[in-house]
């Protein structure tokens, strides 16, 4: 069987694709790609003006995670549907991203918890009908609060570091954390599942002590963890670049009756001009919105940094001003007076746009990246307005979940309660990329 069709799905390639998203797509470096183009693996068949190379789609078959884009369920996992309302249940909520893309999925959101005034005026402005608990989580009983069954309980729980007392760690000794406040809403609430949403970081944090404890802490309440993964955004539809760690749980008797695998990847990578213009994300080009300005002295610096590139592309004298103490510091710095490039997905985003050290400038007009601007990159749809001041705004959203990553976590997770409601195996959405390959090899 040829690859005519299937190389086809991949968005607006061409037959070729840059270096750069080689890179994304493979989780290496640039050098690492040129690495391979010196050794023979990957043929170079185009340079552009902006010295960006491209490499014929066809050689990427090689490398097995470009293989497994390819032959991607995410078409399959797209007719997932749940067999009833399952009732959700969301803590540090945040600005919505997470909750959306879980509606989105098909799930129905109960009630959500946040501490944050203005993020708790976005949720209650954009969704009427959701019961928002505005209140710190420390002061809260589930028992009282929630009278009907949950089946998912999700929230993002901000990390801090556990204090380790010798060998046996258990619920107790996360107290203090809002680990335990998540934990202890598990253990209240007795969701058929949980999702969990945090920092890549955590997986290995403290040489991955801090996840055994969080597994402890979960078997201990009652609840089997799955093998935890993070998930870069750029597979589901978001044209940014932006890995978080999922952790998926299922109540213990449960478990001989479930059926969890996390989303295929879209054969689609997005890019900013996906988020920003009128295609196949949006419909329009992206609404008039406001945004931050930069001084005058940094936008002249920053007018002389070409469309995807940063410092290193000033002239010398201008660098080190610019960089100040930061210039002879070890490291990359590819950060700073970063301008973002329309034929690539957007840097991680920050809760703001104008940081020194993780700057993201528009790509073609010198400024900050606006709030409608944040928002598309993020996934979020035009109407969904965000309350507070700017600066408010723009910390919502850059902490949010992409709403389109959320929706493939939600089918999953509408897959696994699907089986748990008929208390049975379920067959695997599709073919697996290895079947797939399989068949298109024969």
């Amino acid at each position: 069987m040829g690859y005519t069709k299937d190389l086809r799905i991949l968005h607006k390639t061409n037959g070729v694709l840059s270096a750069e998203l080689i890179a994304d797509i493979l989780n290496v470096t640039k050098t690492t790609v040129q690495k391979w183009e010196r050794q023979g693996l990957l043929t170079c068949l185009k340079e552009d003006e902006r010295g960006k190379r491209y490499y014929p789609v066809t050689q990427l078959l090689q490398f097995p995670k470009f293989r497994e884009l390819i032959f991607s369920s995410w078409e399959q996992e797209q007719l997932i549907q749940p067999l009833r309302p399952y009732r959700t249940l969301e803590l540090f909520a945040g600005a919505g991203g997470l909750a959306l893309g879980l509606e989105q999925a098909g799930l129905h959101v109960i009630s959500l918890n946040e501490i944050d005034k203005d993020a708790c005026g976005t949720l209650q402005q954009n969704r009427p009908q959701w019961q928002v608990i505005e209140a710190d989580i420390r002061t809260l009983h589930w028992e009282c609060l929630i009278e009907t069954e949950i089946d998912l309980l999700t929230g993002g729980f901000p990390c801090q570091a556990f204090s380790y007392a010798g060998e046996k760690l258990g619920f107790a000794d996360t107290r203090g954390t809002l680990f335990f406040e998540f934990a202890r809403a598990i253990k209240e609430v007795q969701p058929k599942v949980f999702l969990g949403e945090n920092v890549r970081g955590l997986l290995n944090h403290d040489r991955g002590r801090t996840i055994k404890t969080i597994e402890a802490v979960l078997s201990e309440i009652g609840y089997t963890l799955m093998p935890p993964q993070v998930l870069n955004a750029l597979f589901y539809r978001v044209p940014q670049k932006r890995q978080r760690l999922f952790l998926v749980g299922i109540r213990n008797d449960l478990v001989p009756y479930a059926q969890f695998a996390w989303p295929s990847p879209c054969p689609q990578i997005m890019t900013l001009a996906d988020a920003l213009k009128a295609g196949v994300l949006y419909e329009t080009d992206v609404p008039a919105s406001v945004g931050q300005r930069y001084p005058e002295q940094k936008a002249a610096i920053l007018q002389q940094v070409p469309e995807g590139g940063c410092w290193r592309d000033l002239p010398p004298d201008l660098q080190q001003a610019y960089l100040m103490g930061s210039f002879r510091l070890d490291g990359g710095k590819t950060g700073m007076a970063r301008r973002l490039a329309w034929d690539e997905p957007a840097l991680t985003l920050t809760c703001s746009p104008a940081q020194k050290q993780t700057e993201r400038c528009h790509p073609t007009e010198t400024r900050p990246l606006t709030v409608r601007e944040y928002a598309r990159i993020q996934t979020f749809p035009d109407d969904w307005q965000f309350c507070g001041s700017l600066a408010s705004q723009y910390r919502q959203i850059g902490n949010a979940v992409p709403v389109n990553l959320a929706a493939a976590v939600g089918r999953s997770l509408v897959n696994l309660l699907n089986a748990l409601e008929i208390k049975l195996p379920q067959p695997t959405i599709g073919l697996s990329a290895a079947k797939q390959l399989e068949f298109s090899f024969a």
